[in-house]
């Protein structure tokens, strides 16, 4: 359903100024799209400390700005993945003149290790909705979960079952599209995904149980995140408590 538009927004040229909010309400998706472009192939999964710490050393303080380096990111994991493509997005906003971050803000957004639910990795690594919940927090766009407002370049997180929280599988992803083939419905999207790392997959619409998308649409409201309480204790608690998708749903403004 949406694969025509996936192809079209990745065959863009690499941008000189990164593009403000589309005419269609797609926010930030093309730029999200062309950093996808930017990041490496494959170079393994991996969710051991070691790809945690090369996470942490691939995103660093420059003058005004972060430094985004992803290839020093191999292996990786999936949301490692999603937030190397976020960070990276603020890197390109920030060198166009279209972010300003103040210098706490701009160390809030580095990886140093934080637990689930602790500062703005703490919660984009979060079982549950994560990304939706900081995207919820500092009011960076909107969080929903119709299959028929989906976008390429939206954020996703895939439910592979019916449980949010200690008993959760999940997937931090981007969004492609969807395309049918011999009448089964497949979703797109980019990662980091097992067993070869950084890259597109596809896989049956059927086995995706629960899907919350994040759009982002507002990334100057980042300014806010030296502010951000240090520690959400909601999803702090998901590594050990299930949590039904009501709940989500209040938490995320859906």
């Amino acid at each position: 359903m949406f694969s025509n538009i996936s192809v079209a927004l990745l065959c863009i040229a690499p941008l000189v100024r990164a593009a403000p909010p589309d005419a269609d309400g797609a926010g930030f998706n093309a730029l999200i799209l062309q950093v996808i472009q930017s990041m490496p192939r494959e170079g393994g999964y991996s969710v051991a400390s070691p790809a945690s710490k090369l996470l942490s050393e691939s995103i660093r303080l420059a003058p005004r700005n972060l430094s985004v380096e992803p290839a020093r990111a191999n292996p990786s994991y999936c949301s490692g993945a999603t937030y190397l493509v976020f960070a990276g997005v603020c890197q390109w906003l920030i060198r166009d003149g279209d972010l300003a971050l103040s210098d706490e803000a701009l160390r809030a957004l580095l990886v140093t290790g934080q637990r689930d639910g602790v500062g703005i990795w703490g919660r984009w690594n979060a079982n549950g909705p994560g990304t939706a919940r900081l995207f919820r927090e500092l009011d960076l766009g909107k969080n929903f979960t119709d299959w028929n407002q989906a976008r390429a370049g939206d954020f996703m997180k895939i439910f592979w079952n019916n449980e949010i929280g200690v008993k959760e599988r999940g997937h931090s992803v981007v969004f492609l599209g969807t395309e049918t083939e011999g009448g089964v419905e497949y979703v797109r999207f980019w990662s980091s995904n097992k067993p070869r790392g950084y890259g597109e997959k596809r896989v049956t619409r059927r086995s995706v149980s629960y899907a919350i998308f994040s759009r982002l649409e507002t990334p100057g409201n980042l300014a806010r995140a030296a502010g951000l309480p240090g520690r959400d204790a909601f999803l702090a608690n998901m590594l050990t408590a299930r949590f039904s998708q009501a709940e989500v749903r209040e938490k995320c403004g859906m």
